[in-house]
C-alpha cells in the first residue's frame, strides 16, 4: 500500500489554543510548520507590539513638541479673550470669537505628519488585533508582553517629570 502523508494545511480555529504547526496567521505564506518557525514569529509579534507603544510615545512627545511651538509663537495661547467696549463692531466680535473657539492653527505639515502617523498606529493596532484573532494563545501572548515591554521601555511617564521629558 502506498502511503502519502497529509500535506500541510493552514488550520483555523475559533476558539482558545496552543496549536503551532500549522497555524497560518494573516496570510497563507504565513504558514506555520514547525515549533522552531513558532519562535521567530513570536518575537516578531512583540516587536510589533514594541514597536506600537515606540509610535505611541513619539506621538505623545511630537504633539507636545507642537503645543510648545505653538505656546512659544502666541503669547496669548491658552487664554480666552473677553470682548470690551471697544470691540463695538459684531465681526470682530465673532471673528474673536471663532479663534478663542478653535485655537491656534497647526501648519499643514504639522497636521500631515500627525494624520500619517495616526494612520500608522491604526494600521499596526489592527493588524496585531488580527493576530490576536487566531485565538493563539502564544501568539496573544506574545504581543501583551511586547505591548508592556515597549510601554515600560518607551512610554511619557505622568506627573511633574512628565513635562520636561517631553519639553527636550
Amino acid at each position: 500500500m502506498n502511503h502519502i502523508p497529509p500535506t500541510p494545511r493552514c488550520s483555523l480555529h475559533m476558539l482558545w489554543n496552543t496549536q503551532i504547526i500549522d497555524t497560518c496567521v494573516i496570510f497563507r505564506s504565513w504558514h506555520i510548520r514547525s515549533r522552531t518557525a513558532f519562535l521567530p514569529f513570536c518575537a516578531t509579534m512583540m516587536g510589533l507590539a514594541v514597536l506600537y507603544e515606540v509610535l505611541r510615545a513619539f506621538q505623545k512627545r511630537f504633539d507636545a513638541r507642537i503645543a510648545l511651538e505653538l505656546a512659544n509663537a502666541i503669547p496669548e495661547v491658552g487664554h480666552i479673550r473677553l470682548p470690551t467696549d471697544e470691540d463695538e463692531d459684531l465681526e470682530a466680535m465673532l471673528r474673536m470669537q471663532h479663534e478663542n473657539l478653535n485655537g491656534t492653527p497647526v501648519s499643514l505639515l504639522h497636521r500631515i505628519l500627525r494624520a500619517t502617523l495616526y494612520g500608522v498606529l491604526v494600521f499596526l493596532s489592527l493588524f496585531l488585533m488580527l493576530v490576536c484573532m487566531t485565538y493563539n494563545a502564544y501568539l496573544i501572548l506574545s504581543i501583551v508582553l511586547g505591548a508592556t515591554l515597549g510601554h515600560f521601555l518607551f512610554a511619557v511617564p505622568a506627573g511633574e517629570e512628565a513635562r520636561e521629558i517631553l519639553l527636550r
